[in-house]
């Protein structure tokens, strides 16, 4: 029983020791394509940036399984994206290919033939071609445009043959790719929400801040020269923590809290001469009310407040929206 159980724990720590080694040979791979980056990066970034159709993305085998994972990657981020199988491509699927569009092709060793045979007709289209390969000087590298070098020192395969490392430096490589187009299009949170409206990701993209605000008889409104008693029953009374302060003219100029209230208590021997307009926080964080939830959420968490008051294109309020009404949504 004693040699089994020494058998057992053998095997679990030669097999821990392997998949550390796998850790680190992937890790540095990546590693090694940062240390390399430069001119053909940039390049590359310049031509799908400038792209006027779709980035077309192109792969045998394990370089496929990964070009679609970069071509789906692409396009929920704003460049708009498309696998094309290299061996379908020749049987009628490059009708797909526009002199608008844009391919990368991937193959580690630039000699996949399926994918070669796609050569023919990107060039006679005239659209610019990206390779992702680990070989600079192979058929592929030397027909493109731009050469994206993912080439390992070894792969984590102990044969040697599996595409493991190479495949994990390709996928990081279209990351990188996406993230910086990302960062060139401006694209935003909402944007990304936009093509994600299903599922956690996309809640916030489901509502509107004005689906979600309390409004009309629930919302807690005082008029600046109120007194301090009187909001502090309004605020009692709404029960939202808060209550928005209106000018003469009816126009939101600011907020009474409860971190206010409790702040003049503490600076103040006597309140009973105090005004809204003496206690109240300026300038409040407000929304308009076809903005996203998600955006208020976000401006929430940037500021560290729980409500947002929701004004008019003119000014005046028309609601309160209230963390809690995140919560309950989902959005949060």
């Amino acid at each position: 029983m004693n040699i089994a159980i020494s058998s057992k724990e053998t095997l679990k720590l030669t097999l821990l020791a392997l998949a550390k080694e796998v850790f680190e040979i992937e890790g540095n791979s990546i590693l090694r394509l940062a240390e390399n980056l430069g001119d053909e990066f940039y390049n590359a970034i310049e031509l799908l940036y400038a792209c006027k159709g779709r980035v077309i993305v192109s792969g045998m085998g394990k370089s496929g399984l990964i070009g679609q994972k970069i071509a789906a990657t692409l396009s929920s981020t704003g460049t708009p994206s498309y696998f094309l199988h290299p061996a379908e491509s020749t049987h009628g699927d490059s009708g797909i290919l526009t002199r608008d569009d844009i391919v990368i092709g991937i193959s580690n060793s630039g000699e996949t033939a399926e994918l070669l045979q796609l050569l023919p007709i990107i060039k006679r289209l005239g659209i610019p071609l990206i390779a992702m390969s680990g070989k600079k000087d192979s058929t592929l590298g030397n027909r493109s445009d731009v050469v994206l070098d993912i080439a390992v020192e070894k792969e984590a395969c102990p044969l040697g043959k599996a595409p493991t490392a190479s495949t994990t430096a390709t996928l990081a490589m279209g990351d990188a790719l996406a993230v910086c187009l990302l960062r060139k299009r401006g694209f935003t949170e909402e944007d990304f929400l936009f093509f994600h409206p299903s599922g956690a990701l996309g809640r916030g993209m489901l509502y509107t801040v004005e689906e979600l605000m309390h409004k009309e008889d629930a919302l807690p409104v005082v008029r600046e020269n109120d007194t301090f008693a009187s909001v502090l029953l309004e605020i009692s009374q709404k029960r939202l923590g808060c209550a928005v302060v209106i000018n003469a003219d009816g126009k939101t100029c600011g907020v009474l809290t409860d971190g206010d209230i409790r702040r003049t208590l503490m600076n103040n021997d006597s309140v009973a001469n105090l005004l809204a307009k003496d206690v109240m926080s300026k300038n409040p964080k407000t929304l308009n009310p076809n903005e996203l939830a998600a955006k208020a959420l976000r401006i929430m968490e940037d500021n560290s407040i729980t409500s947002l008051i929701v004004n008019s294109d003119s000014g005046e309020p028309i609601g309160l929206l209230h963390i809690h009404n995140l919560l309950k949504a989902g959005v949060a």
